[in-house]
Order: structure tokens, then C-alpha cells, then sequence
């Protein structure tokens, strides 16, 4: 009996001793799941506190839903462009719009649509091709609400983002997207004919963006606006990929234009040609060295910087500033992040000697 009692005690114990290793194990290396306020919060001691939620964005939504309108951009009477667009500040008089430049330029007169069907003819403060930024104003009492701006320098690849936009045609105005950031501080060479005429820098979603979605808002899921759609820069055939300029960037071309009603830019004075277009340099009989990569002078200007500086037809400029050139998009995008009267320097290479020229930009008009 003394045995046998004995024994139940020693497996007990061991039986006791096992489970509790068991235990320290299971809280070591296994998430606990707890439940919050509809959550599901899952607990590593490993990593970092991570909340899931099943209720959507739909508070987000709602927040950002009646500052976006639909706009429609006419000439002589008749509709010839469409896409989005969203009141983002206002003053003691009118409220401002921003959207595309793609979307209202060449119009004669533009209007746009409310969440409560309302339609408004607005007034055009000022566009920009390049930025592909334009201002639109409204007296302040016909707006429904004005859009909340969040910050880029918070966003995080991965982060949960949001459109509202018109895509396709007015039967699916007010249509919401979601994805996530899928990249910052894109570099996207934007074509408007054969060769890629500007370089823009955007943020990356996987959030479906379709043309009239153009000049709407790219939320964060607080429903911050983080970037203006674009549809102008999505290729045909690719999906998943959409784009969007950060607020930063437009709100500072919108207060530009708002201030002056354009952008002022600099200016050297020269035409160009990318190193890599070899059939169009050979029409103009200028051979550029295999291993040398940039911009390709054809031609200056007289009385330019460009032209005060001494560059001459077939140099190559490989850098401006601290920034090197591989392009003719690229020369411009870096060349636009002066300002008139700026001094800078370039570095070209001539007869296969690399040069440097200090000059002083100018105004372009």
C-alpha cells in the first residue's frame, strides 16, 4: 500500500512539473488572442501589440465622403473631361478644390458635383501641367465639408489607405477603394509622347484607382487625406498598381498658385536629348561615349544661363547640383527643386572630359 502510494505521488508530481513547463511554454512562444471592443488583439512578447478589426473603415469613410465632388470640365457648353476632386481649405469667403490639372485644363468653364446632388459652377485659380495640380474656388457656403490633410513623414508601407472617386463615368461617383501603401517617395517617369517628358515622385497603392478617379483623395485609414490620385500615370495593362502625389507636394503647388495663379520655375536655357536616343543624336551628327549617361545638349539659348556658363551643342550634363542626371526627365525633375536666381553647378562631360559650369538660373516665363 506504502508503494503504490508512493508511486501515485511521484507521478503526480512529475505529471505537475510537465504541465507547468507546458504552461511556460504556451505564454513564451504562443499569441494570446483577447477580445476588445469587437477586436482581436493578438499579444507576442516577441513583437509588438497588433489590433485586428473586422469593422472596416467605414468611420474613416464618412469623414473624408462629403468634402470629395465630382468634376466636370467643359468647353463651349459641352462636357469634354471629367474625374474628382475635394474642398481641402477655405478662408473667410470661399472654399478651394483640388484636382488634377489634366482633368480641367483647356475648359471653358468647369462644374462640380456634391454628395447631396448639388451642382456648382466653380472658378479656375490656377493649373499646372507639370505638377499636374490645379485650384478650383467656390463661395464657402455651398460646400458641405472641407477634407482633413494627414502628414506623409507618419505614413508606413503597409498602412491601410483609401480612395473616394468617380471612376468611369458619373454612375459610380462617391465608388470607395482600399489597399495598402505599397511604396514612398516613388520616382515615376511620365510619358507624353515617345520619350518620357517629366519625372514626378508619388506614393505607390494597390488601392483601384480608374480613370475619373483622377484629382480625387488617398486617405489613411483615419481618414487623413495623404495624396491626390492620378490616373494619368497608370499604365494600361497594369493592375495593382496605382498612384498618388503626396499632400505635401500639392498643397505647395496649390499655394503657389493660389498666391500667383502659376508656378514660377527656373530656367537654363537649353533643348535636350537623353544619351540613349543614339538614332536622333546621329541626325544631328553628335556621337556620345558608350560609358557616359545623361542629358544631351542641342541647343542653347543665346543670352541664357546656360549660354553664360559656356555649355555648348553636345555636351552631356551628368549632374546638377548634388544630383546626378541620367535623363532629360531626371535634368528637369532636379532642376525644378531650385528656384529662380538659385546658383548651381553643373557637371557635363565635352570631347570626353568631364567639365563644370557655376551659373545663375533664371525665370522661366
Amino acid at each position: 500500500m506504502k508503494k503504490n502510494t508512493l508511486l501515485n505521488v511521484i507521478i503526480l508530481l512529475f505529471a505537475f512539473f510537465i504541465g507547468a513547463i507546458g504552461m511556460y511554454a504556451a505564454v513564451q512562444y504562443i499569441p494570446v488572442f483577447a477580445k476588445k471592443d469587437g477586436a482581436q488583439t493578438v499579444i507576442n512578447k516577441s513583437e509588438k501589440e497588433v489590433t485586428v478589426t473586422d469593422k472596416g473603415i467605414a468611420d474613416s469613410v464618412e469623414k473624408l465622403y462629403d468634402a470629395v465632388v465630382v468634376v466636370g470640365a467643359y468647353q463651349n457648353g459641352r462636357l469634354f473631361s471629367s474625374g474628382t476632386g475635394f474642398v481641402y481649405d477655405e478662408d473667410d469667403k470661399y472654399a478651394y478644390i483640388l484636382t488634377n490639372s489634366h482633368v480641367v485644363e483647356d475648359s471653358t468653364s468647369i462644374k462640380v458635383k456634391f454628395t447631396n446632388d448639388s451642382v456648382e459652377t466653380v472658378e479656375l485659380v490656377g493649373n499646372d501641367s507639370y505638377s499636374d495640380i490645379a485650384v478650383l474656388k467656390i463661395e464657402k457656403e455651398k460646400v458641405i465639408k472641407v477634407a482633413t490633410l494627414g502628414n506623409n513623414d507618419n505614413s508606413r508601407l503597409g498602412d491601410t489607405v483609401f480612395t473616394i472617386g468617380a471612376p468611369i463615368s458619373d454612375e459610380y461617383s462617391w465608388t470607395v477603394t482600399r489597399g495598402i501603401l505599397s511604396n514612398k517617395d516613388r520616382l515615376i517617369e511620365v510619358n507624353t509622347s515617345s520619350a518620357s517628358d517629366w519625372v514626378i515622385n508619388v506614393l505607390q497603392t494597390d488601392a483601384a484607382i480608374n480613370s475619373g478617379n483622377s484629382g480625387g483623395p488617398l486617405a489613411n485609414s483615419n481618414g487623413e487625406v495623404i495624396g491626390i490620385t492620378n490616373m494619368k500615370l497608370i499604365s494600361s495593362g497594369v493592375e495593382g498598381i496605382g498612384f498618388a502625389i503626396p499632400i505635401e507636394d500639392a498643397i505647395n503647388y496649390a499655394t503657389q498658385l493660389r498666391e500667383k495663379g502659376k508656378i514660377d520655375r527656373p530656367f537654363i536655357g537649353i533643348s535636350m536629348l537623353n544619351s540613349t536616343d543614339t538614332y536622333a543624336l546621329a541626325q544631328y551628327r553628335i556621337s556620345v561615349p558608350n560609358d557616359v549617361t545623361g542629358a544631351v545638349v542641342m541647343s542653347v539659348e543665346a543670352s541664357s544661363p546656360a549660354d553664360k556658363a559656356g555649355l555648348k551643342i553636345g555636351d552631356v550634363v551628368t549632374a546638377i547640383g548634388d544630383y546626378e542626371v541620367t535623363s532629360v526627365a531626371k535634368l528637369k525633375y532636379y532642376l525644378y527643386k531650385f528656384n529662380p536666381n538659385d546658383e548651381v553647378t553643373l557637371k557635363y562631360v565635352r570631347d570626353g572630359k568631364t567639365e563644370t559650369a557655376k551659373l545663375k538660373l533664371a525665370k522661366s516665363e
